[in-house]
């Protein structure tokens, strides 16, 4: 492969990717590159993009309740309990264990991770899948946490731990998704008990401290040569003990019961919970990640007529496509149709 730099073409490309969302210190040697870092690249995209979602979120507020505002602003994510009405959750949960319907699956070590659209498909088989995927409360929680405009992308996550594999999940170590506020969420199917490999999340770490940027701006420096995957992708991992010299933050585990939404703000660290038994979790999952510094929180794709439910169906047909060319195996790979609550098939 070439190097990077004999590649001199690419870069107006690379510095022109500075100004959006991209991540990879590997990838990018713009992004990557040691000097341009030292100088504090990295730095101030980190207190931009901050500053720019704090400002978003001034605008997206009026759409959610002053205790979810105040839940956030203290712990970085919020639980909604019993967010859909009992009688409409109990259909979907029902048909969800028992209809089959195109999914994929990806494996992380010990983990499989299940996704199944919120597509057409979907909606059309099963009505109600609307009133998580549709509902405008959900849409403004989630937008107002990640600090973004725009709609997030759904679908049904089933998450199996199988701990007989002895490989580990790098999923299971405190990260933040990338150098910006994104949103997650998560509308559990069923209880997720303290032994159920549930979400952990370090809760007040989602705010840019002064300790936080400069723990950014030492691993900036190094992250292109990083030996871990992910940390080099721009997905930082941090150990226990450098958790404790940011602040006093103690790693939380979500503990939910069945019909519980929980919106979090995957800039501060979070993890899965290590599963020492063989446990299925099921859910209804959305993430939103969009330019950190866009000045207003508007929606591209509600330009586009018919977009808005095949983001994901066309995200993964040019996933396919490039596998393909590439000669490898999809990430996620296409597993045909099967129950949420189904055995892994990879």
């Amino acid at each position: 492969m070439p190097r990077a730099i004999d590649q001199w073409w690419r870069y107006p490309g690379y510095a022109f990717r500075v100004l959006g969302s991209e991540k990879s210190f590997r990838k990018n040697p713009v992004i990557g590159n040691p000097r341009f870092n030292e100088l504090g690249l990295h730095r101030e995209r980190v207190r931009l993009a901050a500053g720019m979602a704090a400002y978003r979120r001034r605008l997206l507020g009026v759409s959610v309740s002053a205790a979810e505002r105040e839940a956030f602003q203290r712990d970085g994510f919020v639980i909604r309990e019993n967010a859909l009405p009992a009688d409409v959750f109990q259909r979907i949960r029902d048909y969800l264990k028992n209809e089959p319907l195109p999914a994929r699956e990806m494996r992380q070590g010990q983990t499989v991770t299940r996704m199944t659209p919120i597509n057409r498909n979907a909606l059309g088989k099963l009505p109600d899948l609307a009133r998580f995927s549709n509902d405008p409360s959900i849409a403004g929680l989630i937008r107002y946490v990640g600090g973004i405009g725009g709609d997030p992308v759904y679908f049904i996550q089933t998450v199996i731990a199988e701990p007989a594999i002895q490989e580990a999940d790098p999923q299971t170590a405190l990260h933040a998704d990338t150098f910006h506020s994104s949103s997650k969420a998560w509308l559990f199917l069923d209880d997720v008990g303290p032994d159920d490999g549930p979400f952990v999340f370090v809760p007040g770490s989602h705010r840019l401290t002064e300790k936080r940027l400069e723990w950014e701006y030492r691993q900036s420096l190094v992250a292109s040569a990083d030996g871990r995957t992910h940390h080099a992708e721009g997905s930082f991992r941090i150990t226990p003990e450098e958790l404790s010299t940011l602040g006093d933050f103690t790693p939380r585990k979500v503990v939910v019961s069945a019909n519980t939404l929980v919106v979090a703000d995957t800039y501060a660290f979070h993890s899965r919970a290590v599963s020492h038994r063989h446990t299925v979790r099921v859910e209804l999952h959305a993430y939103h990640r969009g330019n950190p510094f866009a000045p207003l929180p508007l929606s591209a794709t509600a330009l586009v007529p018919g977009l808005r439910d095949r983001r994901l169906d066309i995200f993964l047909a040019l996933s396919d496509r490039k596998a393909k060319r590439d000669g490898r195996i999809p990430t996620w790979r296409d597993v045909g149709a099967c129950t949420a609550y189904s055995e892994p098939h990879i």
